[in-house]
């Protein structure tokens, strides 16, 4: 009796709290709860970076796509069917102003005799470069002296052809042997010896490239003939500023390499940008080498230089067949 009328006097714990503000009920929540113990092994979940878009640096060094060197295939079937156009165009007499087939028939013998020179002498650099090449890639000593790369050996290359050429065009022609043939058949055979490398290809594909190559330069040549006699000596302008370019994205290509998207599209304006390009320069020199052969005095103080009047239809025909034989070259390896 006496216990239980003591626990009955007794105040509650909830009557404590209520006559005591002065405690404070978040301590006692958590001192009743005990303290929170770490886990042993904690589940550490780590989130997957979030990736940002791509700098324009990184998609310019980024490997190419598929299709890396389609719009430069483009262009070339573009100009070819443009070609193809001119040449029904012009070959069924549809030009309003005189051709040059029209003017032949009116030309002195003197005329005459200075475009088949001309033609002669383009058609000895060719068989003179392919001899070169040939007889270059026979050695070993040679070709590797040819096929070596770097900077400084491309230049001194390119130093060696344009100097040769210059020493070429710079000396009077005379009728007869002379110095001026004998430095024409020294770059000839520069110039064969530098695209000699292109032999490893293989017979069949330079043989390919090299009919292709006539049948474009016969097909532009047409062109040139039948069109109206000054069409295209008005794109000497255009014509140098594409040289620049192809020429930048030539050098360029030599440390950025087609394994990037910078590198390819450099590599894809070389190739199909400079096949373009040399085709117009065909159409142009084709035009000015009739204008000069026409115009030229009969009986001026320096004759007629059909070898001048040559390298540079000869040119335009070799940088044609280099990137023939190498588009041909990139596809056979696919």
């Amino acid at each position: 009796m006496l216990l239980r009328l003591a626990l009955s006097k007794a105040p509650s714990s909830c009557q404590l709290l209520a006559k005591s503000p002065k405690l404070n009920l978040s301590l006692v929540r958590n001192y009743a709860r005990g303290p929170v113990r770490p886990p042993r092994n904690p589940v550490i979940v780590e989130r997957a970076p979030v990736r940002s878009q791509p700098t324009l640096k990184e998609k310019l060094m980024g490997p190419p796509s598929a299709n890396a060197f389609s719009l430069g295939k483009g262009a070339a079937a573009g100009a070819a069917a443009v070609g193809l156009g001119a040449l029904c165009y012009y070959g069924v007499g549809m030009g309003k102003h005189t051709s040059i087939a029209d003017n032949a028939i009116m030309w002195p013998q003197y005329v005459k005799e200075r475009i088949q020179s001309t033609y002669a002498f383009f058609g000895g650099s060719c068989l003179l470069t392919a001899a070169s090449a040939a007889a270059v890639f026979r050695s070993p000593r040679l070709l590797s002296l040819a096929s070596r790369g770097g900077f400084v050996w491309t230049l001194a290359s390119f130093a060696l052809v344009i100097g040769s050429g210059a020493v070429t065009r710079s000396i009077q022609y005379e009728k007869g042997l002379g110095p001026k043939h004998l430095a024409w058949a020294v770059h000839c055979a520069l110039l064969g010896a530098m695209i000699a490398p292109l032999c490893f290809l293989g017979g069949p594909i330079l043989t390919r490239a090299a009919l292709y190559t006539g049948g474009i330069a016969g097909g532009l040549s047409t062109i040139a003939t039948c069109a109206p006699n000054d069409k295209f000596l008005y794109m000497g302008g255009p014509l140098a500023i594409g040289l620049g370019l192809v020429f930048a994205s030539s050098l360029a290509s030599m440390w950025l390499p087609p394994t990037t998207m910078l590198g390819a599209g450099l590599a894809s304006m070389s190739l199909y940008g400079g096949l373009i390009l040399f085709s117009g320069f065909l159409l142009y020199d084709t035009q000015l080498l009739v204008r000069r052969a026409e115009v030229y005095p009969e009986y001026a103080y320096a004759p007629f230089d059909p070898i001048n009047a040559s390298m540079s239809i000869y040119m335009d025909v070799l940088n044609i067949f280099i990137r023939i034989a190498t588009i041909m070259g990139l596809n056979h390896r696919k």
